[in-house]
């Protein structure tokens, strides 16, 4: 039996390209703790707590006290129960699901490693290709806009997700520089908005018949409302034109399984970050079994983070929608483990 023998954990910085600007907030640089979980016969096993607006208290202080309460408890026990101990730790520390989920993630590969099992593998090893979108995030200024554009469309990135203020004049401004932009530069490009909770239901309906008048076709709209504007979203579902996917109302199966029983949303955005794997994997059969559209997302994250998520979408090939461009804010190399990193595609070789 294999059992835990250290758990390290550093704080990295990286410069994004471009600023990360949406309704919540905005960032210049990319702040995460990176977990490595080791066993005593030397396997190795790597998670990522990033920062993010979704989750303000969960900070580069916060995140490192917490690990460091957990580490002493997790020396010298059996890899092969760490699942029993994360269910335990995300019941006390209810409030930080990003830390305990980049915990999870070195335990899980550790784990997997002891095993001989592949994380393409153990999701299934159905695709090996998925293209992912791009984020264009909610700036004024247009010529850094515009370069970043320009940037995207000679990467050959075809679906591009815009963040949203809630400010329906400067929104539909940007939406509409952007379209334009798009269309002489490009055909066959799709659109996804992300509203980051910052719309109400009267204005978000009001910029959905400017949207409807312009004739911009919308392949989604994330999370527009307030996480827990139950009511505004219900409402907002049975008028919109186009899915309503659910990312910061929904962190777990129970928060999916009300989100589905009050019918406030078509989809969800499910992200190894905020979820975990267990979790994850749980909330993704329950919303193949209820018809419900899929995404799944990222943070700013490293590839030590984002590659999680990538083998997830690629192993299962049961995403509607791919957002896990975190890797692109960043300069990074177009390897990484298994993965292949050739914009807007992953490609994952041989395990």
């Amino acid at each position: 039996m294999n059992f835990i023998k250290e758990i390290n954990i550093k704080e990295i910085k990286r410069p994004l390209k471009m600023v990360f600007s949406t309704s919540l907030g905005r960032k210049n640089t990319l702040k995460s703790i990176i977990i490595s979980v080791r066993l005593g016969n030397g396997i190795e096993g790597k998670g990522e707590c990033p920062t993010s607006f979704v989750s303000p208290h969960e900070d580069i202080d916060s995140i490192k006290k917490i690990l460091k309460n957990i580490i002493p408890c997790m020396l010298n026990t059996a890899i092969d129960d760490y699942m029993e101990k994360i269910l335990n730790l995300r019941n006390k520390f209810k409030q930080y699901p990003m830390t305990i989920s980049g915990l999870e993630v070195a335990l899980f590969r550790a784990y997997l490693k002891s095993r001989g099992i592949g994380e393409h593998q153990y999701w299934g090893g159905r695709l090996h290709e998925i293209e992912t979108d791009i984020t264009i995030p909610f700036i004024t200024e247009k010529e850094p806009l515009n370069r970043w554009l320009k940037h995207a469309c000679k990467k050959n990135f075809k679906a591009f997700k815009i963040k949203m203020s809630g400010n329906i004049n400067e929104d539909m401004e940007i939406l509409t520089y952007v379209h334009e932009i798009l269309s002489d530069s490009m055909e066959g490009f799709s659109i996804r908005l992300d509203g980051n909770q910052g719309f109400t239901e009267k204005n978000l309906l009001k910029f959905s018949d400017q949207i409807e008048r312009k004739g911009y076709k919308i392949e989604l709209f994330e999370q527009p409302l307030p996480k827990d504007d139950y009511k505004g979203m219900k409402a907002v579902v049975e008028k919109m034109k186009f899915p309503i996917i659910l990312d910061e109302s929904v962190f777990d199966c129970q928060g999916l399984m009300f989100a589905i029983t009050e019918g406030i949303c078509h989809g969800i955005n499910i992200k190894i970050a905020k979820s975990g794997i267990s979790e994850s994997k749980k909330m993704m059969e329950i919303s193949r079994k209820n018809h419900i559209k899929l995404m799944v997302g990222c943070m700013t994250e490293t590839m030590i983070g984002l590659s999680a998520g990538i083998y997830m979408a690629a192993g299962t090939g049961g995403f509607d929608f791919i957002d896990l461009d975190s890797i692109h804010y960043i300069h990074h190399r177009n390897i990484h483990d298994h993965i292949h990193i050739e914009p807007p595609f992953f490609c994952i070789h041989n395990e």
